[in-house]
């Protein structure tokens, strides 16, 4: 039995070290102690045209910037323009009727609580380059 559990560990050892050596980061080559060139943060503009969705059921991202927004328990910034009451006299798009239903599907007459943090899902946009390389191509008629 004590032959058989140590042959395990040197195998699960082995295994884990093929697997590590496979295995790189965004870091390349570089110690974790080693000075990185970071890439700018593109700066959003204060506001722009909409991005088009890329998949369905995407929430759509928010085309101006949202620096100084508060978005908490007890305020949403995000609400001051986009709900149900406001969001013909700004001109903003209105929060999906979705956000409305709480988990059993009740309608609710505030946006639901698990809905309520607004930056979680919908981010700001921007156009910038992949950070990773990959060959995504948008479903559909997405994208277009």
């Amino acid at each position: 039995m004590k032959m058989k559990y140590t042959v395990s560990l040197l195998l699960v050892a082995l295994i884990s070290s093929v697997a590590m050596a496979q295995v790189t980061s965004l870091r390349g080559d570089q110690e974790i102690g080693e000075n990185n060139d970071v890439p700018k943060i593109k700066a959003v503009p204060k506001n722009q045209e909409r991005m088009s969705l890329n998949y369905v059921n995407q929430p759509p991202m928010v085309p101006h910037a949202v620096d100084g927004y508060q978005v908490n328990q007890s305020n949403n910034a995000c609400l001051q323009c986009h709900d149900v009451d406001v969001y013909r006299k700004t001109g903003a798009p209105r929060v999906s009727p979705t956000h409305y239903l709480d988990r059993d599907n009740k309608v609710l007459t505030d946006v639901a609580p698990r809905r309520y943090f607004c930056l979680q899902c919908h981010v700001p946009q921007i156009q910038g380059e992949p950070i990773v390389e990959n060959d995504f191509v948008p479903a559909g008629k997405f994208g277009q």
